[in-house]
């Protein structure tokens, strides 16, 4: 367990708290904090820091916690701005772990409250003494009792106890989460603010968690990371102790960013690349801040379905069809289940039902909730069924049902979504199911947002892990080879070269700096030939009418290099046309993109896709932060919507797919070896020819930077 680690859980578990700032007035932060701590019953020692009063609500303060021989855990500090640094100062001396800080206006106002806050942390380090803040609402620890924050949200009883870590990078979201779980009946181990993460940052709440035997899955709400890399460390981490990772990220537009130079650049925007990470380390990235809680508390008390397939079951035949519709546009599976489930269900039910969905209403009420009992019990202990959604509508002996259901979920263990729809006629139902420990949803979007949430992680699992790549070997002959080229964009020869230099097979280009040049190379390699203008200032050639093909005879060629020169005249007004690329027209084969950028986040990142000029348009591409295996590039390319073209469908034959992975795997292991030195590079199209002739790159650009 690292210093970090070890100090998290002396500030998140305290033996003892201190609040400065504290007040018997609830209208102020520090009254608050106190009224919280003593309604909930926090089960340590709390001591109010005061100047002047001698007790706060019954509870005997201190003027200063240093001198004052009373050892403390966790100090929570809620005053103005310009006394925090003689408290910070306070809590050193006094061997505090750790501080919370609540007062905001620092780093989030501009690079005057930066100052300030970077003051506050060199007080704090010289100490020893470990920050969560400031501009934070403070945390919560369930188990304790324990209230360590201003928000109004804590007004409400109990705190929800259980086993799901909350991280939150918003204070007020962070209560709304709790509120949330209060009223579904999840639980919490810890619930953090991290505020502007001076100190303590989100990484550092995702390691204790994965270490905390009271934590069992990992919620986070995450504006931006310090480190990427470290967060996909602790993904890995988490997924091997069987801990599932779910995350909001906010920023998922691209509105605002700089517009992007390559195609690679374009279609590899920030979420999208969050998207991909995510996805190859078993976290769960959703879209809505409550159904972190919803997906977490059902992967918790449920478990991970076996197999990627729903069976769906209602007591109303519209719920059913609805229902059934509904899961199939959620991209889920329906289940078919066994012959002997099949037979078992129909002898049970009026003839003509559908299996799956199944419609379980209607029954004669002597014998239906037995029925729908047993109709239930058939298919969860179906194999060939991962998970089942029950969505409740109105029905006679509608709590006895539903509690019913819940039960046999929990005792077979069968990961199964309790859709309760028809509002308050079935609080009862919602009680009942608390009361047996079964989590449930009011709405359908919800339920198959859990669904979605548990098949994936499940896929995830059984999929497997990413593979460590030895960096170095194969990009050790590129790297030498960038290092003697100048930083900026790199025309087409220049980038092939780079290519080859990584062994990746390209066309061989000779720049013709005259008319007359590319006419001897033409006749040299044989019409039909393809004319393509060379200059630093074309981005994308095809918009620039730099691309010529199926260039016949001379007269075509001349013509071409003509519309070539006049073409970038107009696209770019003074822009110099270095020469031309003749190269010869090759026939057959499957046009891709592969590309690689380099990432704020988190460094080098590859991409795979359908290419050629169409390439944005058609938005079928693949992500994974590099370096990548030869077997992951292999995963990443089946994944696209063109992958059966690719493996040979309607009667093709079958493409290359080893040497388009081995070449993925190459590009990423370059992006990986120059880091932030090769800002993007873009092989569009390459060439993907049949199985056991490779690929070949026919048009290349990237960019350099110092």
């Amino acid at each position: 367990m690292n210093s970090t680690v070890s100090t998290l859980r002396a500030l998140l578990n305290p033996r003892s708290v201190a609040v400065y700032g504290a007040s018997s007035d609830p209208g102020k932060f520090g009254g608050r904090v106190m009224r919280f701590l003593l309604q909930h019953g926090y089960r340590g020692r709390i001591v109010p820091v005061h100047p002047d009063a001698a007790e706060i609500l019954g509870v005997p303060a201190v003027a200063r916690l240093d001198g004052s021989g009373i050892p403390v855990d966790a100090c929570l500090l809620a005053l103005p701005s310009a006394h925090l640094a003689a408290a910070i100062e306070d809590c050193g001396r006094a061997g505090a772990h750790g501080a919370v800080v609540i007062t905001a206006d620092f780093a989030e106002t501009g690079p005057e409250g930066a100052a300030r806050q970077e003051e506050l942390l060199a007080i704090a380090r010289h100490h020893g003494l470990r920050l969560i803040g400031p501009n934070c609402l403070g945390f919560i620890n369930p188990q304790l009792r324990l209230a360590l924050t201003s928000s109004v949200a804590l007004a409400t009883e109990p705190m929800p106890c259980g086993s799901i870590g909350l991280a939150c990078q918003s204070g007020s979201l962070m209560a709304s989460l709790i509120s949330h779980a209060q009223d579904t009946g999840a639980g919490l181990s810890i619930a953090a603010s991290l505020g502007n993460q001076a100190d303590i940052e989100l990484c550092d709440l995702v390691e204790y968690f994965i270490e905390d035997e009271a934590t069992r899955a990992i919620c986070l709400y995450i504006e931006g990371l310090k480190d990427g890399r470290r967060f996909l460390e602790l993904a890995r981490r988490a997924r091997a102790a069987g801990k599932p990772v779910l995350a909001v990220k906010a920023g998922r537009s691209e509105a605002g960013q700089k517009l992007a130079q390559s195609h690679t650049a374009s279609l590899a925007g920030s979420y999208a690349v969050w998207a991909a990470a995510c996805r190859d380390h078993a976290v769960i990235l959703l879209d809505d801040p409550e159904a972190l809680i919803y997906c977490a508390d059902f992967l918790v008390r449920c478990g991970v379905p076996s197999c990627p397939t729903v069976a769906v079951i209602s007591p109303s035949g519209g719920t059913v069809a609805v229902t059934g519709d509904r899961v199939a546009a959620a991209g889920l599976a329906l289940a078919d289940p066994g012959d002997g489930t099949k037979n078992a269900l129909r002898a049970l039910l009026p003839p003509g039902r559908l299996v799956n969905p199944l419609d379980v209403g209607g029954l004669p009420r002597a014998s239906g909730l037995d029925s729908a009992l047993t109709a239930y019990e058939l298919l969860a202990r179906d194999p060939a069924v991962g998970a089942i959604l029950i969505a409740v509508a109105t029905t006679p002996q509608l709590e006895d049902k539903v509690r019913q259901w819940g039960q046999a979920a929990l005792a077979l263990e069968k990961p199964t979504a309790i859709l309760l729809t028809p509002g308050t006629l079935v609080d009862g139902a919602r009680r009942a199911l608390k009361e047996i420990g079964c989590p449930y949803t009011n709405r359908l979007d919800d339920a198959l947002r859990v669904l979605r949430a548990a098949t994936d992680y499940g896929a995830a699992l059984r999929d497997s892990a990413p593979q460590a790549v030895a960096e170095g070997s194969l990009a050790a002959p590129a790297c030498k080879h960038a290092a003697r080229l100048q930083a900026g964009r790199l025309n087409e020869p220049e980038t092939k070269a780079l290519l080859r230099a990584c062994g990746i097979r390209t066309t061989e280009d000779i720049v013709a700096t005259t008319v007359e040049d590319a006419l001897a190379q033409a006749r040299r390699i044989g019409y039909p030939v393809a004319l393509k203008g060379v200059s630093r200032e074309l981005v994308h050639k095809s918009e620039a009418g730099a691309v010529r093909l199926d260039l016949a005879d001379d007269g075509a060629l001349c013509s071409a290099w003509q519309a070539i020169a006049a073409g970038l005249a107009q696209y770019r007004p003074g822009a110099l046309l270095d020469g031309c690329v003749v190269q010869p027209m090759l026939r057959g084969g499957i046009e891709l993109i592969v590309g690689c950028r380099w990432d704020a986040q988190f460094g080098a990142v590859i991409l795979a896709g359908s290419g050629g000029v169409l390439v944005e348009i058609l938005d079928d591409v693949q992500m994974a932060v590099a370096p990548v295996s030869v077997e992951g590039a292999k995963r990443m390319v089946m994944r696209l919507r063109i992958a059966p073209a690719l493996a040979g469908a309607r009667g093709r034959k079958p493409a290359d797919i080893g040497a388009l992975a081995e070449t993925v795997a190459r590009l990423g292991e370059l992006a990986a070896a120059l880091g932030p030195r090769l800002s993007e590079l873009d092989i569009n199209p390459l060439l993907v020819l049949e199985a056991g002739r490779g690929v070949i790159a026919l048009d290349g650009r990237a960019t350099l930077t110092d």
